[in-house]
């Protein structure tokens, strides 16, 4: 009768089940592989693109920086009596205003930020 029983329930024929503390180890072991897989590893990926960004961008900067006063020198030597006295202001006018028009063809190069450079549909009224 007892051997009919155990029949009947369900999951007692197979072997003995694990004390919780093993159930909730494997538990815990689970979570923190699936956290470091999921979180940690994407963001140290991440973490060389944002360092190589970081680099090129320094880089660049410091480019502008160098070729700026180059055009800056360039200017006050080379141009002889021209920039001289009343008008030693001008070439750093010419300078600043030479910047402002890198810097907005470059704002206007970057787009709309959107990926793709699909014109925007017009709106009807």
């Amino acid at each position: 009768m007892a051997n009919e029983r155990q029949s009947r329930l369900p999951f007692t024929t197979g072997p003995q089940e694990k004390p919780v503390t093993d159930v909730v180890r494997e538990l815990w072991e689970l979570v923190v592989a699936y956290f470091q897989q999921e979180t940690i590893v994407p963001l140290k990926r991440l973490g060389k693109y944002v360092a190589f960004g970081a680099l090129g961008s320094f880089l660049l900067g410091l480019g502008v920086v160098f070729l700026t006063l180059g055009g800056l020198r360039a200017l006050q030597t080379e141009t002889g009596s021209m920039f001289r006295g009343n008008w030693s202001w001008a070439p750093y006018a010419i300078v600043v205003a030479a910047l402002g028009i890198g810097a907005a063809i470059t704002w206007k190069a970057r787009g709309n930020g959107t990926g793709s450079q699909a014109p925007k549909p017009e709106v009807k009224r």
